[in-house]
C-alpha cells in the first residue's frame, strides 16, 4: 500500500512517536487502519465509532461534549498534527441502517428512543442522508458541492461515476465527504484551517477487494490508490497539503 507515502511521509522525515494524522474511521471489526494504510505505531491517532461520524459543532450548545471534537483538539491543537483523515468503507452496517432511516417509521422518535444507534445516526448523520437524497434525485450522476476547510472554499464531488458500488456504498462515500465539512465547523480549528496549517482528507476502503480510494479534489472523485495513480495523487498532496 502506498498511502503511507502520501500523507505520513510526504513532508519532513517522521520521528518516532510524532503522529502525522488524526484518523477517523468506523468501528467495524474488518477495518484495521494500520494494516491497510501500512502505518506504524506512532504514525496516527485513530478514532473509531459507529459510522465514522464527526458531529457538526452546531449539534452542541454550550460546550463540546463528545469524544470526536475532544480528539480533534488533542490531535490538532495539543499535538500540532497537520492532517485529519476520514475513512469510510463498503458494506458499512451503520450506513446500511442510515439508508433505511429514510423511512419515517424507522426514524420515528419512538424507534430512536429504543435504539441508541438510530438516535446517533438520526442526530449526527442526517445531513449526509439529505446530501445523498440530492444525489439520488439526479440518478446518481450529477456532482455534489461540499464546503472545504473554510466557508469560502468548496469542492465538487462525483460519487461513483463508474457505477461500481451498491447504493448504500454510494451513501457511505457521500457521508465520508460530509464529515470533512463537519470537521471544518469547529471554531477552535478555524485559525489553522484558514492559514492552511491543517488539512482534511477522505479515504474509502472496499472491504471485499481490499482496494483503498483517496478523494482527489483535482479529479473530483474517489480515486483508487495503485501503482498507476500514486504519483499523480502524491503530487496533488504535496502541492496542496504540504
Amino acid at each position: 500500500m502506498t498511502f503511507h507515502r502520501m500523507v505520513c511521509n510526504h513532508g519532513k522525515r517522521s520521528m518516532p512517536c510524532q503522529p502525522k494524522a488524526v484518523f477517523f474511521t468506523c468501528m467495524d471489526s474488518r477495518m484495521i487502519p494500520t494494516r491497510f494504510t501500512e502505518t506504524n505505531v506512532g504514525d496516527m491517532f485513530v478514532v473509531r465509532n459507529a459510522g465514522n461520524i464527526i458531529p457538526h459543532c452546531g449539534h452542541f450548545l454550550d460546550e463540546y461534549h463528545t469524544n470526536e471534537p475532544a480528539a480533534l483538539e488533542l490531535g490538532c491543537i495539543v499535538n500540532d498534527i497537520r492532517h485529519i483523515i476520514v475513512c469510510g468503507h463498503s458494506d458499512c452496517k451503520a450506513m446500511n441502517l442510515l439508508y433505511a432511516l429514510r423511512d419515517a417509521e424507522m426514524s420515528s422518535q419512538t424507534n430512536r428512543r429504543l435504539s441508541p444507534l438510530r438516535s446517533w445516526l438520526c442526530t449526527h448523520a442526517h445531513s449526509s442522508l439529505e446530501k445523498f437524497q440530492q444525489l439520488a434525485l439526479t440518478g446518481y450522476h450529477s456532482p455534489l458541492i461540499f464546503q472545504a476547510e473554510t466557508p469560502m472554499r468548496k469542492f465538487v464531488a462525483y460519487i461513483d461515476p463508474d457505477d461500481k458500488f451498491a447504493i448504500p456504498d454510494k451513501l457511505s462515500q457521500v457521508h465520508c465527504l460530509q464529515q470533512m465539512q463537519n470537521i471544518a465547523s469547529y471554531s477552535f480549528l478555524k485559525p489553522r484551517l484558514e492559514k492552511h496549517e491543517l488539512h482534511i482528507h477522505a479515504l474509502w476502503f472496499d472491504i471485499y477487494s481490499g482496494d483503498i480510494y483517496y478523494f482527489s479534489r483535482g479529479e473530483k472523485r474517489f480515486v483508487e490508490i495503485n501503482d498507476s495513480t500514486i504519483d499523480p495523487l502524491l503530487k496533488e498532496v504535496k502541492r496542496y497539503y504540504s
